[in-house]
């Protein structure tokens, strides 16, 4: 397999590093924040004390928190892209954006590939993630899906910007899942059902998902540990949003979940837990909470 460099070890960025160096993979790791690269370092990865050092790998992967961060680190990079480039940005963007990306990255004549996750921590360290991913040409997607393979299954959703409204959909999807499940998690808690109980009775059947599994456990034990941050799920629906409106559609659903995550995030200050916790918010509106 190429060299190969990912930028951004975060909650889901280290996990992904280590999948890779589990793969044998001869890695290349940078963070703004230099101390959060130590732990890979001693797994086998070169940390980076520069961007320069990471145009020397053939694949870039950047797994940053937005856009503009994304749009901020791969400028600094534009000048050492080359043809022999390919960049794949696995970081939640909006379509916008990272059509922006793509059109700088492809201007060096570097290759891209937008190639967003879904699965959370847990995915990226089991190696489950589901990656939708948008290429210009599906020869282009084949060679990436050398270096997906270590991360998930990957399947090529159509061209650049297509991986990104593809994750915007899933989002969507978690969003209103996390909102029924929380209401159905209270209603059964008031009426003294165990919940517990009620998720195994459901295993398997129609209305079976693993957010009822997971998040549903976290809902009934409080535990609101981060895997998807409140304020990523906020950005998520806002950027549904958005892309909505481009294409002159209206989404109640969607505008009612977003306003209650950014209820939860800036008024009620719990922008750093679990999204599942849109149950604390749920409880405020029934004075519960």
């Amino acid at each position: 397999m190429s060299k190969i460099s990912l930028l951004g070890i975060g909650l889901m960025g280290l996990p992904m590093a280590k999948r890779l160096l589990s793969e044998g993979v001869e890695l290349t790791v940078w963070n703004r924040t230099q101390e959060k690269c130590l732990p890979l370092k001693e797994d086998g990865a070169a940390v980076a004390e520069d961007l320069s050092e990471v145009a020397q790998s053939d694949i870039i992967i950047t797994m940053l928190a937005d856009g503009q961060v994304v749009e901020e680190v791969i400028s600094m990079l534009l000048p050492q892209l080359t043809k022999q480039h390919l960049v794949i940005d696995m970081s939640s963007t909006s379509q916008k954006e990272v059509i922006s990306i793509a059109d700088k990255v492809e201007s060096t004549g570097a290759r891209f590939i937008d190639a967003p996750v879904s699965g959370g921590v847990k995915g990226a360290e089991e190696g489950t993630l589901a990656i939708m991913a948008g290429s210009r040409d599906e020869r282009t997607f084949e060679e990436a899906n050398v270096v997906f393979s270590s991360m998930g299954r990957a399947t090529r959703v159509g061209d650049v910007g297509s991986g990104q409204l593809s994750k915007l959909a899933n989002q969507a999807i978690v969003g209103g899942t996390i909102s029924i499940v929380s209401e159905a998690v209270l209603l059964l808690e008031r009426a003294g059902v165990d919940s517990e109980a009620f998720r195994r009775a459901l295993s398997g059947g129609f209305a079976d998902s693993t957010i009822l599994q997971l998040h549903g456990k976290r809902m009934s034990e409080r535990t609101f540990e981060p895997g998807g941050k409140v304020t990523t799920q906020l950005k998520d629906e806002k950027n549904v949003l958005e892309a909505a409106q481009s294409l002159n559609l209206e989404l109640p659903v969607t505008k009612a979940i977003y306003e209650r995550y950014q209820d939860l995030s800036e008024n009620m200050g719990k922008g750093d837990l679990d999204h599942s916790a849109l149950f604390l918010q749920l409880l405020k509106i029934n004075n519960l909470g």
